[in-house]
């Protein structure tokens, strides 16, 4: 909330008259408003958009970096299937000659949606 203190007082300054108040009102104010309704300001908008990464001053403010890491795909899930009172698990189906049906029911990895709803950067 610090970071947002020039620009509160910077709104007071539409009273004053100087010519250069009135633009630097609104931009300030456009920019409050980009904070509250997206986390980020105008400029971090922009950046985020070129890059393509999740950027803000807001995560600054947090003490955090101002682009958040991408995050590394998941890894396989182990291949098991059920032997004579156990469960053997491999890294791998491709090692076995003639795999039989795993032991986990459902998908063993995301659908490019899911991979991409979990990776993607905005909220």
């Amino acid at each position: 909330m610090r970071s947002f203190l020039p620009l509160v007082l910077l709104l007071f300054l539409i009273g004053c008259g100087a010519p250069w108040t009135e633009p630097v009102a609104a931009v300030a104010g456009a920019d409050l408003v980009s904070v509250m309704v997206f986390k980020r300001d105008m400029f971090d908008l922009v950046w985020s958009g070129l890059t393509g990464r999740d950027c803000s001053v807001v995560r600054l403010d947090r003490g955090e970096t101002y682009c958040r890491t991408t995050e590394p795909r998941l890894p396989l899930p182990p291949y098991c299937t059920r032997s004579l009172g156990d469960v053997d698990c491999w890294t791998s189906p491709s090692v076995l000659p003639n795999p039989p049906p795993g032991v986990a029911d459902g998908p063993t990895q995301l659908t490019p949606e899911q991979e991409a709803n979990r990776t993607r950067g905005w909220p």
